[in-house]
């Protein structure tokens, strides 16, 4: 099955046409590459209104199966990309932010910086990955098959037959 899915780059410095966004379009190649259509994406400075404005439109207006932030997941005071996101989420996913901080370790001990979150908001999967476009592919590559069942999971009815896969 085939899912929608948006990216939002959240960078002061991309909004003010500072800072050229390579994360957001390398999200989109991966996403792409994995099935998924890219049918929205936005860029919006560090404010917490303005995200949470973006990802409320994306889950309940645009009704989007998959969104992907990029940037404000570090140690910046201006960094809340995650508690924009725990706002607006209903429930929180932390396997998936654990799973990428998890995989970025292998690469780099400055992985465990990272803050993301992850979370469902009706039946939209809202994913919360760093600023940096080589972090932000490494951690999108590093849970991507797993998106896609969760993604296979809020679509359906019921169970999604979860364990189906686990048999073969």
């Amino acid at each position: 099955m085939s899912y929608t899915a948006a990216v939002i780059t959240v960078s002061d410095k991309g909004f003010r046409g500072e800072r050229e966004d390579t994360s957001g379009p390398a999200i989109c190649a991966i996403a792409e590459e994995h099935g998924l259509q890219v049918v929205y994406r936005g860029l919006v400075p560090d404010e917490s209104e303005l995200i949470e404005s973006e990802l409320i439109r994306c889950a309940d207006e645009l009704k989007i199966a998959l969104v992907l932030t990029t940037g404000g997941t570090g140690f910046s005071p201006r960094d809340i990309t995650p508690e924009a996101t725990k706002k607006v989420v209903e429930r929180e996913t932390p396997g998936i932010p654990e799973a990428m901080r998890a995989a970025s370790m292998r690469i780099t001990p400055r992985g465990c910086l990272s803050r993301s979150a992850a979370g469902i908001r009706g039946r939209t999967l809202i994913v919360n990955l760093p600023g940096s476009e080589k972090a932000a592919k490494e951690n999108l590559l590093a849970v991507v098959e797993p998106l896609l069942h969760g993604l296979d999971m809020l679509a359906s009815s019921g169970s999604a037959d979860c364990a189906e896969a686990d048999r073969k």
